[in-house]
């Protein structure tokens, strides 16, 4: 990591400021230290005034940096590797892509270099440090892959996983944001429905997914390391109960297969993201 000074997230849209705010609030890198780019720079003017680097040239960030994240839409990524190649240098650079469905190997092809290329699935829950981010890299020892996993480690969870599950994880990581986002939406309109105003809804609804999901995520939950979602139901659905009433009414009406088709139709969705030219 004492290699790594300055960082280049190119692409300043949700996920590239998830990232860099994850990363400052993290104390992982100080502001000026990392370098934004977008298109139309009115979209990032309030960064600049906290010690952000904002520019719209992609080449003088990279050279300015060590380590570049691209977080370009799939559309854009050929047009914006063809601009950088003649910028990189593989002695020192190393590449971390969150673009969906981009391979390692593509990314190579079209800058014309052997350079370190690692991929990053995170989510926008990286900006608090609570992202889920899947890792891949051409081999599992690999020293570039150690640093992004360190980088990664410092806004939430990691996992390294073959690349071949990164579009996989696209659709469970990143779009499940959304998906659990929704379930909670719907959870406080149901709240609202049974007598609570919005905002009491709302909070209640959240602060039980977070316990939910804590429940889970429990270094040493009973005794034990690890935990399942219905070792849990189990604990809350008593017989003739009225948590058993409302899971069954709820899997009545496809609960659990909407949720499941909604992950593979994001899964099979993102696999056509990104066209080689």
């Amino acid at each position: 990591m004492e290699s790594i000074k300055n960082i280049a997230i190119l692409g300043g849209g949700n996920i590239g400021l998830s990232i860099a705010r994850g990363l400052v609030n993290s104390r992982l890198f100080p502001s000026k230290n990392i370098y934004i780019t977008r298109r139309r720079l009115e979209a990032l003017k309030d960064l600049s005034g906290k010690g952000y680097n904002i520019l719209i040239d992609n080449k003088a960030a990279v050279k300015n940096a060590d380590l570049i994240i691209v977080c370009v839409q799939p559309q854009q990524l050929n047009e914006l590797l063809s601009e950088i190649c003649t910028s990189i240098d593989p002695q020192r650079h190393i590449i971390i892509s969150v673009v969906s469905g981009a391979s390692i190997k593509a990314i190579k092809e079209q800058l014309g270099k052997e350079v370190n290329v690692i991929r990053a699935m995170p989510n926008t829950a990286i900006a608090i440090q609570e992202s889920m981010t899947c890792l891949s890299a051409e081999t599992k020892e690999n020293e570039s892959l150690k640093i992004a996993e360190k980088i990664f480690s410092s806004v939430g969870k990691t996992l390294i996983i073959d690349e071949a599950l990164m579009i996989p994880a696209t659709a469970l990581c990143a779009c499940g944001i959304a998906f659990f986002l929704r379930a909670i939406r719907a959870a406080s309109q149901g709240g609202i429905e049974i007598g609570f105003h919005s905002e009491e809804a709302l909070l209640m609804s959240s602060q039980t997914a977070k316990g939910a999901a804590a429940l889970l995520l429990g270094s040493d939950l009973d005794g034990k390391t690890e935990a399942h979602p219905e070792r849990e139901v189990d604990k809350v659905t008593t017989p003739r109960g009225c948590t058993i009433s409302g899971l069954n009414q709820m899997e009545h009406y496809g609960f659990s297969s909407a949720l499941i088709r909604g992950i593979v139709t994001s899964a099979e969705k993102a696999a056509k993201l990104y066209k080689v030219d």
